[in-house]
């Protein structure tokens, strides 16, 4: 189904089954997990290998049948106050007993991948794009010591006056749209039309996803 705040972006999680696999004794072999794929036309598409959703610690959802992720995703209110709505998704268990039923698992807003980040640090150059907008947000978590810097770069790989790395703000939390700022703020409506390249420096976090607005 399309990503309803990425509409351009398809999300699939299909079950995926091992025959060859029993942890918990059943008339039935097999296990099975959720997994996640993308696609950004419908036809071609991505498929990670590491498990979306794991059967976890309980014996039943280690039988085949189990783990298989109802169709749809749904925007529910956190159980923390003042947090970000999160996305609520569901998977079966229980499937061959009279409790069948189906469990919620909830993960972040724009929550599927990230560019993860160690405490050492780590870098990243995006591809070039047409940059619209007056401001672009980041959806990211850090530790207490961790952070994230954007540098904005022309086509080229040259940093763009005013939106360098040592003219930049550090992020540090967790927020779902946070705006990258620098010394003189974070409109960059001037670099509107503009093929850009951003750059992300990173340590000790995790980006979700980038949006212009």
């Amino acid at each position: 189904m399309p990503y309803f705040r990425a509409p351009h972006v398809f999300l699939g999680f299909p079950m995926r089954f091992i025959p060859e696999r029993m942890k918990t004794p059943h008339r039935y072999k097999g296990v099975s997990d959720t997994v996640l794929m993308s696609s950004r036309d419908g036809l071609h598409w991505r498929r990670w290998t590491e498990a979306f959703i794991r059967p976890g610690p309980m014996p039943e959802r280690w039988i085949n049948r189990n783990n298989m992720t109802a169709w749809g995703m749904l925007v529910t209110k956190s159980r923390l106050t003042n947090a970000a709505d999160e996305l609520s998704l569901y998977s079966s268990e229980g499937y061959y007993t009279s409790g069948n039923r189906l469990r919620r698992f909830t993960l972040r807003m724009d929550g599927f991948v990230s560019v993860h980040a160690p405490f050492s640090g780590g870098e990243l150059v995006t591809h070039p794009f047409v940059f619209e907008g007056e401001r672009l947000l980041l959806n990211y978590s850090t530790s207490a010591a961790g952070g994230v810097m954007v540098e904005i770069l022309d086509e080229d790989r040259k940093p763009i006056p005013g939106f360098a790395m040592e003219e930049g703000v550090e992020l540090y939390g967790d927020e779902v749209e946070a705006e990258a700022r620098w010394r003189n703020g974070s409109d960059i409506s001037r670099l509107s039309g503009q093929v850009v390249r951003l750059r992300l420096r990173m340590r000790d976090a995790d980006v979700y996803a980038l949006k212009t607005c």
